[in-house]
């Protein structure tokens, strides 16, 4: 089956220094792009993530220090990658957790502004999680009857998730091949950033999701405790949270 879009979508992997979303760093990514009318591009990159790749991730995904030594940085190719995705919604195996999340950090950092108001998300692993519980290279046996090969490179990956996204909308008949109805589907939480310090609560207003105002309205508390914010810029949070939270900011000054 061969997905019915309204606008592109973009499927991406990132292979990356580490897990933390805030602190680590991309050395490799990989983005296929498909358009409605069926038209396809792909392009990955490698990337000098100007901090040190530990031994450990090395042994996950093969890609060394000296091999990205000479590599561009991801702040050089951002407008590239910036431009490849701007129009598009984004694919991805785990993505809302962390390849978006760690994307958005990258790109805000090369300062590229970024969000996802105007865009959906689609996360295969979640659709595969709910119906199957497994991993990528299960996933891809499952439904496709093929094995991963070269799995943890990033263009590998990206196109495992492509081809698993279209067999999983074969075999379940309950599933809608559309893009906002998928992204609906995969979201496993209302979450105003990324990193989920910020979430809905069932009024669909903002509150705080960790430390002592947890469960409090994000603008309550920055009325009340105006250093709070201050904090929060000030402290190693993401920067996509710290974004989040100027625009809720600024919304409540606007309205006074």
């Amino acid at each position: 089956m061969e997905l019915k879009l309204t606008r592109p979508i973009c499927f991406f992997d990132l292979e990356t220094t580490g897990i933390e979303v805030a602190k680590d760093r991309i050395v490799e990514i990989s983005i296929f792009k498909v358009y409605p009318n069926g038209n396809k591009e792909s392009k990955t990159w490698l990337v000098n993530p100007t901090i040190p790749i530990p031994a450990v991730t090395t042994a996950v995904h093969g890609i060394t220090n000296e091999k990205v030594a000479n590599e561009p940085t991801f702040k050089e190719l951002a407008s590239q990658v910036h431009n490849m995705i701007k129009d598009s919604d984004l694919a991805g195996f785990n993505s809302d957790r962390f390849d978006i999340p760690l994307l958005a950090e990258e790109l805000l950092r090369a300062e590229v502004d970024f969000d996802m108001k105007n865009r959906v998300s689609v996360d295969v692993q979640t659709i595969f999680h709910k119906k199957e519980e497994r991993t990528l290279s299960a996933a891809l046996k499952f439904y496709c009857g093929t094995n991963l090969e070269n799995a943890h490179s990033a263009e590998a990956d990206t196109m495992a998730t492509y081809e698993i996204l279209k067999a999983q909308l074969d075999r379940y008949e309950d599933l809608d091949n559309d893009m906002k109805w998928l992204s609906e589907f995969t979201t496993r939480k209302k979450s105003v950033d990324f990193a989920g310090f910020i979430a809905l609560n069932k009024e669909g207003k903002e509150i705080f999701t960790f430390g002592k105002n947890k469960g409090q309205l994000v603008e309550e508390i920055l009325e009340k405790e105006p250093g709070y914010y201050g904090w929060i810029q000030g402290a190693d949070f993401p920067l996509y949270t710290k974004k989040v939270l100027t625009a809720i900011k600024l919304r409540k000054l606007n309205t006074k």
